[in-house]
């Protein structure tokens, strides 16, 4: 399973991903957009997924991957229970938050 700092390491892999670090919770930004944060402490992580992407995911194990509260979650970000989810998957999320907001000549790099 994956720990914090692999997750940081695969999240900074993409083309210009900036690290805003916080207390306990790191955000990671392309283009100044958020596309995911992190809370190291308790390993999860949001994602910024479109609400269609958001139920494919929870759908799969709605345990560990939910939508965030209130309006949050109805805009598409998806709580990841990092250390309960596999890798493969977290790197399919992380791939298709990254393309909701980065610009779209990186998108097409990661979107096939």
């Amino acid at each position: 399973m994956m720990n914090s700092e692999n997750f940081r390491e695969l999240a900074l892999s993409f083309e210009n991903v900036v690290e805003t670090p916080n207390t306990n919770k790191n955000s990671f930004k392309v283009d100044d957009k958020i596309f995911i944060t992190i809370d190291n402490t308790n390993l999860k992580a949001v994602f910024r997924l479109t609400p269609k992407d958001q139920t494919k995911f929870s759908d799969l194990d709605p345990s560990a991957i939910y939508p965030a509260q209130a309006g949050w979650g109805k805009q598409g970000w998806t709580i990841f229970e990092v250390s309960f989810v596999e890798p493969e998957m977290l790197k399919k999320a992380l791939i298709l938050s990254y393309c909701t907001v980065a610009p779209e000549e990186l998108a097409k790099k990661y979107n096939g």
